[in-house]
């Protein structure tokens, strides 16, 4: 089972999926505005991934937060962050036989689907 987490309207959510589908790779698709997200779902990206991996600095809802949160983050607040909006998780997370994988290059995708 295969799942793409992320938000329909990125850019690169968009390759991603392009690229599933012109190699005839089924998959699901977890909209984490319209399916939602745990906290648990988080902190699994986080321990396997990363939390400073999974935090996308460059969106306009990072740079929303003000500068005492941003010299203050920690695994724990980031994940309060993350939660509260996932815009800023970074995309798309993809789920493979149970192992994650961030972000998209098609060579990346060549080699998890080798």
């Amino acid at each position: 089972m295969i799942t793409m987490y992320g938000i329909p309207n990125c850019d690169t959510i968009k390759k991603a999926k392009k690229y599933l589908s012109d190699n005839n790779i089924e998959f699901t698709f977890h909209d984490y505005r319209k399916d939602g997200i745990s906290e648990e779902l988080v902190a699994e990206f986080c321990k396997n991934l990363g939390w400073e991996q999974v935090l996308n600095k460059r969106g306009t809802t990072y740079r929303a937060l003000s500068d005492d949160e941003k010299s203050n983050l920690s695994e724990a607040s980031a994940i309060t962050h993350l939660v509260a909006a996932p815009a800023m998780i970074k995309r798309p997370i993809l789920e493979v036989n149970g192992q994650l994988h961030l972000g998209f290059k098609a060579a990346q995708y060549d080699e998890i689907f080798a």
